[in-house]
């Protein structure tokens, strides 16, 4: 039997996709970072730079801390903009104007930033992000639920320096950084950053979330949740910089202390020896006494005044804020 074959001509799917856009400006040195740590392990007191707590399981245990019941920065934020949303989105774009690019430092799986979009209806989204490959996935997604805009993944240290390239802001932008992770950087870091985020902006808008000082029971309990995933976090490290080094830590030998410092207005995360230990590592070697400490986070809390006065000091303009009603948290908005 004769079998029919069509003749029509292929069907044309339309334009095809668009597909983000990766430039990866951070180059990852195993080695520089091996001796940055062992520099740190070696000072007296012991201090590590809370970045190396971001190992694959450390970034999955930190997802983990967000959902805890003692942790209420990420919750108490996303109710801000739940509530917020329209007024903040409205008082960015007038600042920004229509179709803004979007700047997204510390970008991550990207879901804060992509709630703003239907507020906002950025141009260009240019998530920022220390590594471009933990973007990859991300951007993919969103580009498909939002095939109109362009998307760029950046990989770059910013707690080093804040430099993008030229051609992807141009005009004025909103500079996004929520969460709270301006705390990690002490008070002349954190200005330093925020100079770098108005020049970014060009002119445009920081939007940024901001912990503020309280009740000191509420935020030591926030560092050291009663199921342990705070601790674990931080225990973690050590396994971290046993891969790094060649180090030979044992975390049953180590305890996890969070303390507040209310003249630093800060809230420390310490290891603390249980028992007299040494550590070791090729060319080196560390002893510790029972109950000394490495120092491995610091994160400020800031008064409302008080960061104002710091974004003042950056060269912002006009500061809105926006807060929950206990007053535990704020999302400020300062004009470049």
């Amino acid at each position: 039997m004769a079998v029919l074959r069509s003749h029509a001509p292929p069907r044309d799917n339309g334009p095809a996709m668009p597909t983000p856009r990766f430039v990866d400006l951070h180059r990852i040195d195993a080695q520089a970072l091996a001796a940055e740590a062992a520099a740190g392990l070696l000072q007296r007191p012991a201090a590590v730079s809370p970045k190396f707590f971001y190992d694959a399981l450390g970034s999955r245990l930190f997802d983990a801390i967000t959902e805890t019941a003692e942790y209420y920065p990420t919750r108490t934020e996303a109710a801000i903009f739940a509530t917020h949303g329209a007024a903040i989105a409205q008082a960015a774009l007038a600042a920004t104007g229509a179709a803004p690019v979007l700047v997204d430092l510390g970008a991550g799986n990207c879901a804060k930033a992509s709630r703003l979009f239907g507020l906002l209806a950025p141009r260009r989204y240019v998530a920022v992000d220390i590594s471009v490959d933990f973007l990859r996935q991300s951007l993919l997604c969103l580009q498909r639920e939002h095939p109109a805009m362009e998307m760029v993944g950046v990989g770059v240290d910013f707690s080093a320096r804040l430099a993008l390239p030229a051609d992807l802001v141009d005009g004025r932008a909103l500079v996004f950084y929520p969460g709270s992770s301006i705390g990690n950087f002490d008070p002349g870091q954190a200005l330093r950053l925020l100079r770098q985020a108005r020049a970014t902006a060009g002119g445009g808008a920081l939007l940024i979330g901001v912990d503020l000082v309280k009740d000191a029971g509420v935020l030591e309990r926030a560092y050291d949740d009663a199921l342990g995933v705070t601790a674990a976090f931080n225990l973690n490290l050590l396994l971290h910089l046993n891969h790094l080094l060649g180090a030979d830590f044992d975390v049953r030998q180590w305890q996890h202390v969070a303390l507040f410092d209310p003249r630093a207005s800060r809230i420390e995360m310490h290891l603390q020896a249980r028992a007299d230990l040494v550590a070791t590592w090729p060319g080196a070697r560390r002893a510790f006494a029972a109950g000394e400490r490495v120092h491995t986070e610091n994160s400020y809390k800031w008064t409302r005044a008080g960061f104002e006065a710091l974004l003042r000091e950056a060269g912002f303009g006009e500061v809105r804020c926006w807060s929950d009603p206990a007053g535990w948290f704020a999302v400020m908005l300062a004009a470049g």
